[in-house]
């Protein structure tokens, strides 16, 4: 049913990552189809890496591990962006469309107040996307 599997993903928050990278996994299993994470970073020093080129080696690592942890390949993909927090959903189509995913599992956040105003990064992609998004909370 699914072949490519994007799964994107938040160093900056990898403890809130596990869920959403079981069912990615269990998917990928499942199906026999490739799970890719992607990250996207800034050109400038972030709290994460100090360059896109670290930001790259951190995911990649992450991506290792993650691998090991759940017995399924992930291949990352960091994506560089000017202002993420502007064109995230964008960067994050694209890359979809580059790896021909299928499906995106992606973690979101229980939505509050300020979703009514403004949707999350998952919802807007379950919105917009024109492949499957499975939205783990």
């Amino acid at each position: 049913m699914f072949t490519k599997i994007m799964i994107p993903v938040d160093l900056r928050h990898v403890d809130r990552m596990e869920k959403a990278l079981t069912i990615a996994a269990g998917l990928a299993r499942q199906y026999g189809a490739e799970a890719h994470i992607t990250g996207v970073t800034v050109s400038t020093p972030t709290e994460v890496a100090r360059t896109p080129k670290a930001y790259a080696d951190k995911l990649a690592a992450f991506a290792a591990e993650t691998s090991e942890t759940h017995g399924v390949t992930f291949t990352p993909h960091a994506e560089i962006s000017h202002d993420a927090s502007i064109d995230l959903d964008d960067i994050l189509s694209r890359t979809a469309d580059k790896i021909g995913a299928d499906l995106i599992v992606m973690a979101s956040h229980v939505p509050g107040f300020a979703d009514r105003f403004m949707s999350s990064n998952a919802g807007y992609l379950a919105s917009h996307a024109h492949i499957s998004v499975f939205v783990v909370r």
